[in-house]
C-alpha cells in the first residue's frame, strides 16, 4: 500500500531520547478508515511515536508519511487534517465548555456550527454543561470535551494518546462507545492505551514494548496465534501457588490475573487435562493441596506477556 493510499505509512522509524531508544525500528501501515491501536505499558514508546506522527518530533532515522505527506518535510500539510488528543487534559480550565470548543474551531478557521455534524453525539452529553468552567468538569467529561475539540474541524485522522488513562471504568467504556459512533464517517483513528482490554475495540493492534512492535494483527489474530497450553488456576494460597507453578519444570510463565493465576506450559500441543494433572501432583508435593483450574483461550494480555518474555530472553 502506497503512502497516498493509506492514512499512515511508517518505515524503520527511530528516535533516541538521551540514552534511551524511545522508538526503535518501527514499521507499520494504517489504511484509511481503520481504527488502529498501539497497546503497551508506560514507557513503551507510544507517546514518542505519536508525537512524530503528529509532526511534533522529527525522527532520527526512517520515514513516516501521514495522509500522503512526510512528517519531517511537510508538517504544515498534515496538521490541518489532524485531530490530536494528548493524554493529559490540555484545554483551558478557566474557559467554559462552550468557549473552549469555539476557540478550537477558530484556530482551524471554522465554526462550531460547521463541525456539529461530526461532534453531535458527543456534544449532546456536554451541552447541559456548556457554561461550566472546563476545569470544574469530571474526568470523564473533560475527555469528552477534549474529543469534541479534536473533532470540531472535521479532521481526516484522529490521534488519541492514552485518552482513557486515569478515569474510571464506566467513563472508559463510555469513551469507546463514543468512538464507535464515529465509525463509517471516513475517519481514521489511531489510539494508544496501556489497557489491554481496550484492544478488542480496535480493528488491528500493535503490541509495543521498549520502542519496538512485538506483534501487529487483529485482536482475534493475536489471540489465535498463542501457541502454548494456557490454564487458569486457583488455590487458597494464591501467592504460594504462584511460586510453586513458576518452579514447575515445564513452566514458561505464571502470572496473577484477578483471582486466578494464568499458567503457560512450554509443551506445544500438550493436552490441558494432562498438564493440569501434572500441576496438581507437583503442587501437592510442594504444600498446595487444593489446586484447581481449566484450560482457557489466550487474551491480548496473555499474548503480550508471553511476547515480552520472549523478547527479554532474546535480548
Amino acid at each position: 500500500m502506497s503512502s497516498s493510499d493509506a492514512a499512515i505509512v511508517v518505515h524503520d522509524l527511530h528516535l533516541t531520547r538521551g540514552s534511551t531508544r524511545a522508538v526503535d525500528g518501527v514499521s507499520f501501515t494504517v489504511p484509511r478508515g481503520e481504527r488502529f491501536g498501539v497497546i503497551g505499558p508506560d514507557g513503551a514508546g507510544k507517546t514518542t511515536l505519536f508525537r512524530m506522527l503528529t509532526t511534533l518530533l522529527v525522527p532520527d532515522r526512517g520515514t513516516a508519511h501521514v495522509l500522503g505527506h512526510d512528517v519531517a518535510g511537510a508538517p504544515w500539510m498534515i496538521r490541518p487534517q489532524l485531530g490530536y488528543m494528548p493524554g493529559r487534559f490540555a484545554l483551558y480550565p478557566d474557559l467554559s465548555v462552550a468557549e473552549n470548543l469555539a476557540f478550537y474551531a477558530d484556530v482551524f478557521d471554522t465554526t462550531v456550527a460547521a463541525g456539529m455534524a461530526r461532534i453531535a453525539p458527543i456534544w449532546s452529553q456536554l451541552a447541559p454543561f456548556a457554561a461550566r468552567r472546563a476545569g470544574a468538569l469530571s474526568g470523564g467529561m473533560k475527555q469528552k470535551l477534549a474529543l469534541c475539540c479534536a473533532l470540531v474541524h472535521r479532521p481526516t485522522l484522529l490521534v488519541l494518546d492514552e485518552p482513557t488513562t486515569g478515569v474510571d471504568a464506566v467513563s472508559r467504556r463510555e469513551f469507546w462507545d463514543l468512538l464507535d459512533t464515529l465509525r463509517g464517517d471516513d475517519l481514521t483513528i489511531i489510539v494508544s492505551t496501556p489497557y489491554m482490554d481496550e484492544a478488542s475495540r480496535c480493528d488491528r493492534v500493535a503490541l509495543m514494548q521498549a520502542g519496538r512492535f512485538l506483534a501487529v494483527d487483529t485482536p482475534a489474530g493475536i489471540s489465535a496465534g498463542f501457541p502454548l497450553p494456557l490454564l487458569a488456576l486457583r488455590a487458597a494460597d494464591r501467592i504460594g501457588m504462584l511460586s510453586v507453578l513458576r518452579d514447575f519444570p515445564h513452566a514458561v510463565g505464571a502470572w496473577p490475573f484477578g483471582e486466578t493465576v494464568h499458567y503457560t506450559d512450554a509443551r506445544v500441543g500438550a493436552a490441558p487435562a494432562l498438564v493440569l494433572a501434572e500441576l496438581r501432583e507437583w503442587a501437592g508435593a510442594h504444600g498446595i493441596a487444593d489446586l484447581e483450574g481449566e484450560a482457557i483461550t489466550a487474551g491480548i494480555e496473555d499474548v503480550f506477556i508471553h511476547r515480552l518474555a520472549e523478547h527479554e530472553r532474546a535480548a
